[in-house]
């Protein structure tokens, strides 16, 4: 499955059309390597991504066939870490 496809699918960015803008700004990274949205998704492959002002990081557990139901979104991936960027001060 395509990388836009699977962050669209899994819910960790609400469209498709948004999970292409992310990894064309390179804010999507797999095994540690910028992505680009075509990327092949598989088992076991660990996605960072970084939007808005948080980083999440997943680790792939199944790539469905098609959509899935919200409800089994969070089955498809684990996730290993994430941070929320602290707003910077102003003075």
């Amino acid at each position: 499955m395509r990388l836009d496809k699977f962050l669209q699918v899994s819910r960790l960015i609400k469209r498709r059309a948004s999970a292409n803008e992310a990894c064309d700004a390179g804010r999507v990274q797999v095994n540690g390597r910028v992505a680009k949205a075509g990327s092949t998704v598989k088992p076991g492959d660990v996605i960072t991504l970084s939007w808005g002002r948080r980083m999440i990081q997943v680790e792939v557990l199944e790539v469905p066939e098609r959509a899935i139901p919200a409800a089994q979104a969070r089955s498809i991936y684990r996730l290993i870490g994430e941070e929320k960027a602290l707003p910077e001060d102003q003075d």
